[in-house]
């Protein structure tokens, strides 16, 4: 199906790719259906796009990725909202705030995505752990990971974008000015 977005431009996206989030986003609530874009600048911030609303999109990474020893613990409840039995058959990210300052980026490893791999359902779930940060500044360890990392983006997405939208998206960055209000990606 072909859907429209205001910073991906139209994006072809497959039935199986659409992740269900039958309580929404936190905040987003009435948001149900959203489905993972990777914009193939190497940065592996990937963006979880409504289907419903075209300029819903969150930046989202794997928190391995910055943190290795991140864990989830998710309660029996919890684990059964989302038809699993643990936590192999599932993807786990957290939602990016990527201000103006971009080393001042954060993610919220409070409350990480968790996605069911087999149904593609899946829940925001705010973890029990007090020591978890809504915040966590990780921008260095961000950094240091891409300097050595290479990879295929193709298994990480179905999504592809379409050159052409990303050709004006980077023609239209080009001619924005630098302090663009509209940057700021906020969850």
């Amino acid at each position: 199906m072909k859907i429209n977005t205001t910073r991906f431009g139209e994006l072809e996206v497959d039935n199986s790719d659409i992740i269900t989030f039958k309580d929404g986003l936190l905040g987003f609530e009435q948001l149900t259906k959203f489905f993972i874009v990777d914009p193939g600048d190497q940065t592996l911030i990937l963006w979880i796009q409504s289907v419903d609303d075209a300029s819903t999109a969150f930046p989202i990474i794997e928190p391995k990725i910055f943190k290795p020893d991140y864990s989830v613990k998710l309660l029996p409840a919890e684990l059964t909202s989302l038809s699993l039995e643990n936590l192999n058959e599932a993807s786990i990210y957290t939602i990016l705030t990527i201000p103006q300052v971009v080393t001042n980026m954060s993610a919220n490893m409070k409350a990480p995505i968790v996605i069911n791999n087999k149904t593609k359902v899946a829940r925001q779930i705010v973890l029990q752990d007090s020591k978890l940060e809504v915040k966590y500044e990780m921008y260095t360890e961000l950094k240091r990971y891409i300097v050595a990392y290479t990879s295929d983006d193709s298994v990480r997405t179905n999504v592809k974008l379409d050159n052409t939208a990303t050709e004006a998206t980077a023609q239209t960055q080009e001619q924005a000015p630098k302090t663009n209000p509209n940057q700021n990606a906020e969850a």
